[in-house]
């Protein structure tokens, strides 16, 4: 299975942040079964599990978490996709 962000891209902006989106749901539409955590629930709790360690694993790649990114942003795109149609 390979991953919908190359090892290498970065999200420069809304657009490529939508296109990631687009590639994400494609990947879950081909191989959702096959993902360790295929259900909405192990989804966000593995989400969950990964932001609080993320630093850790920029570390792991030689890179800094970046400290200007816009959670809330990610927070209301999350909140919202709970009732947007």
């Amino acid at each position: 299975m390979t991953s919908p962000l190359t090892p290498d891209e970065r999200i420069a902006d809304r657009e490529a942040f939508v296109a990631f989106l687009a590639r994400l749901r494609a990947d879950y539409e081909a191989d959702g079964p096959q993902w360790e955590n295929p259900t909405l629930d192990r989804f966000l709790e593995a989400l969950e599990a990964w932001v609080k360690g993320s630093a850790a694993w920029y570390r792991n790649v030689g890179d800094e978490l970046p400290a200007g990114g816009d959670w809330t942003f990610f927070a209301r795109a999350l909140t919202a996709a709970r009732i947007y149609e």
